[in-house]
Parts: structure tokens; C-alpha cells; sequence
């Protein structure tokens, strides 16, 4: 790491304190300006140290719980904890541990513990690593393992808490010319259409991005849209659009596309992509309820528990606690039944959430059939290039996990199906 490594490190220490002490996501740490007074590289590092401490945090916890004899102020333990991630993982002992110590010895409250952490710090490099390969992969908090494994076996379960573990490479959606951007990137083309890269690339340096030819959008978040397959001229609604891949695909293929949500900073972040990429979309700031008119299609990525995300965001298991379950679920049904208010007859649209949970999916799917006598699930239309035939569900939909692609660096968990009007 450069010079700035103390301040990456601290910067990531920080962020640890944000969602461990006080609940908060790491966008929205992010968002509110944490990471302002780094470069974009230190940004991105100090980032990357974070997430991959929430991620293996139960292994961190497990080495360090044999050295401390009792608890330690929560920014000291989470000094160890990121200086104890980077030891086993293969960082040098010298920037590591010292790092950690300056990061304590500054600390107002904190500096008395600057000894112990050299100390316990030294002693994870030595046995550390040994221990870090015995340990079993991190499981789920069990206020989301346990509803997850009421829907899947165990051997699901443990190979979808091993592509968590594993974490998420870098996916690409391509404005136009798929191909060449795989080679200027140095990415490989999925199988759905999407360009990987390994994780940890700084976004803004890499080829295409000023010119716009790309956004980042994981691959099992691209197929909602392709799946809809808007043509050119199109009125067409993205209802819950932020952070705007979706409305940006659509868009590119040539459809007159109203993009609604109702959180200003991310559609200001909608419109800045917009931008970058030189495509064009009506932004709507405000309530999809409020929503009116009608349209040919209709793209509904419905507020949800995100727990198909947690190989990209771990953090989200120590901000959420599963008590909005039954909310969210509520919500779903009343923006579907919204939704489909709004589509013209014969339209067509497409629900989509990025959960594991066949209650925000294939659950709100069967029960919106039964709601309205003259829509239907089309399940031709889900078949696009790259999905398999075992993703297909019962009732027509998809149902993407984690652990799919496994040797690929695997995918989102996301549900969506392609929902019908009568003419």
C-alpha cells in the first residue's frame, strides 16, 4: 500500500465503527461524503479492506477472540479486526501492524491501547494464517439463515454462504459494442451478455468509462431489461429505477423510458450516468404510487430485503435484521397491483427483486395471477441467451442464486418473471 496506507486504513476503520456501532449501510456511509478527502484509488482500497472484513468477519473474530482477555473499545477491535483480515490473507506485517498502531496511537479515546495491538497483532502474524485455512466458511446471520433455509437444503445453503464468502467480481453492461470492450477492459463475455473483471479495478480508470461505452451492473441485474426487450419508440416506465442500470439498457435500445424513484441522491447519481453515457430518459423524483398513465412496458425492480446482494454487500446482515420482512412483502404486492394498473392491454411487464426469498418472488408472482384474470406469466420470454433451463421456476419465473456460475465468480440472487395483459 502507498503512503496514504494509514489513511486507507483508517478511512476503513471508520467505516467498521459506521455499520458495526451504528447500524448504517456502507452506501450510505459512502454517500455522506466518508471517503471525500481520499483519491479515488485510496477510495477504492479503503472500501475493498472494509467489505473484506465484514466478509470474513466471523474468521477474524474467532483468531482474535485467543489473544484478547477482555473487551476492547469498538474502533480498537475493529483496528484488529481489518489489521487481523489483512495478516491472514498475506499482507506484510510491517505496513499492517504499524499502520494499525498510528491508527490507535491518534485515536483520542483509545491511544492507552496502542501496546495491545501491537501485540496481539503480532501474534495473529504468527500463527494467523495456519488458523485462517482450518476455520469454515462464514455462515449467515442467523436472522436471514434461518427463513433461507426453510426455501433451500443445506448443500444450497453452504454453497450460497461460499459465494459470499468468495465475494463478487466486477460486471459491465455494454451500451453497444460488447466485444471490444471485453478487450479494451481485459474482461471476459458471459454468457448472458455481460463483461466480467476481476474485482478491485478503480471503475473510473478504466477504459470506456469516460467515453461511456459501459456501466457496472452485475449480470443477474442486466437480465430483467433483456428479458422486457423494449424496441425503439416504446413507452416505457421503470418504476424503483435507482441506481439506473436498467433505465440506462433500455434506453440504449431505443425506447422512450420514464425512470421513477423517490430518492433524490441516487437519481441525481441516475442522471449523472445518463450523462456520461449519452443516453436519454425522463427522470421522475417522487412516490411510483403516485405514478399515472399507461404504457407498453413496464419494469417493477420492487423494494425488497436485498439479501440476494450480500456477496457484493456484506454489510448487510449488520444493518438489517429481518424485521422489515413483512413490510416489504406488503409493499411488493401493492406496487405490482399498482404496476399493472398502468399497463396498457397487451402490455407486458416485468417484476423483479433482488432477494433470496421466495416470498419477495416467486410467492408474489402466483398470488398476482390469481389476483387478475387477465394477466398471465409468460414463460417463453424469460429464455434469452445464457439462461438455463434449471433456472426456470414453477410458475413461469426465474430464480437466480449466488452459488450459480461458481466458477465464473458466480452471480446476484435475484427473482423475475414476465407478467402479460390481455389485449
Amino acid at each position: 500500500m502507498s503512503k496514504t496506507g494509514v489513511q486507507t486504513r483508517r478511512s476503513a476503520v471508520f467505516l467498521l465503527d459506521q455499520v458495526l456501532g451504528e447500524g448504517r449501510l456502507l452506501s450510505e456511509v459512502i454517500g455522506s461524503g466518508a471517503l471525500e478527502r481520499l483519491d479515488p484509488a485510496d477510495r477504492a482500497r479503503a472500501q475493498r479492506l472494509a467489505v473484506d472484513t465484514l466478509r470474513s468477519l466471523e474468521r477474524v473474530d474467532r483468531i482474535l477472540q485467543k489473544h484478547l482477555k477482555k473487551t476492547t473499545a469498538l474502533t480498537v477491535h475493529n483496528a484488529l479486526r481489518v489489521g487481523t483480515m489483512e495478516l491472514c490473507q498475506g499482507g506484510a506485517a510491517h505496513g499492517v501492524v504499524n499502520d494499525a498502531v498510528e491508527i490507535v496511537a491518534k485515536s483520542k479515546h483509545n491511544s492507552a491501547m496502542k501496546g495491545l495491538v501491537n501485540a496481539v497483532l503480532r501474534k495473529v502474524d504468527a500463527t494467523g494464517r495456519e488458523e485462517w485455512a482450518k476455520l469454515r466458511v462464514p455462515r449467515m446471520a442467523k436472522w436471514l439463515r434461518k427463513p433461507l433455509a426453510q426455501a433451500y437444503d443445506n448443500e444450497i445453503m453452504l454453497k450460497i454462504e461460499a459465494a459470499h464468502f468468495a465475494g463478487a467480481p466486477l460486471d459491465l453492461t455494454v451500451k453497444v459494442d460488447v466485444a471490444a470492450v471485453a478487450a479494451a477492459v481485459e474482461g471476459t463475455v458471459m454468457p448472458t451478455g455481460s463483461v466480467r473483471v476481476p474485482a478491485g479495478r478503480q471503475v473510473s480508470a478504466m477504459a470506456g468509462y469516460d467515453a461511456g461505452d459501459w456501466w457496472v451492473q452485475d449480470a443477474a441485474a442486466a437480465l430483467p431489461a433483456r428479458i422486457l426487450d423494449v424496441k425503439p419508440g416504446e413507452k416505457v416506465l421503470d418504476l424503483c429505477a435507482a441506481p439506473g442500470g436498467k433505465t440506462m439498457q433500455m434506453a440504449a435500445a431505443g425506447a422512450d423510458v420514464t425512470a421513477v424513484d423517490d430518492n433524490p441522491a441516487r437519481m441525481a447519481r441516475v442522471e449523472e450516468n445518463l450523462k456520461r453515457t449519452g443516453l436519454q430518459a425522463t427522470l421522475v423524483v417522487g412516490d411510483a404510487m403516485a405514478q399515472e398513465g399507461e404504457y407498453d412496458a413496464i419494469l417493477l425492480d420492487a423494494p425488497c430485503s436485498a439479501t440476494g446482494t450480500m456477496r457484493r454487500h456484506p454489510d448487510l446482515p449488520f444493518a438489517k435484521d429481518g424485521s422489515e420482512f413483512g413490510d416489504l412483502i406488503g409493499l411488493q404486492e401493492v406496487f405490482l397491483d399498482h404496476a399493472l394498473g398502468l399497463l396498457k392491454p397487451g402490455g407486458r411487464l416485468v417484476f423483479c427483486t433482488c432477494s433470496l426469498l421466495p416470498d419477495e418472488g416467486e410467492v408474489q408472482v402466483e398470488e398476482a395471477v390469481a389476483r387478475w384474470s387477465g394477466v398471465s406469466v409468460d414463460r417463453e420470454a424469460i429464455m434469452v441467451d445464457g439462461v438455463l433451463p434449471e433456472w426456470v421456476t414453477e410458475e413461469g419465473g426465474l430464480r437466480l442464486r449466488p452459488d450459480y456460475w461458481p466458477e465464473q465468480g458466480g452471480m446476484d440472487g435475484f427473482y423475475m418473471a414476465m407478467l402479460r395483459k390481455a389485449a
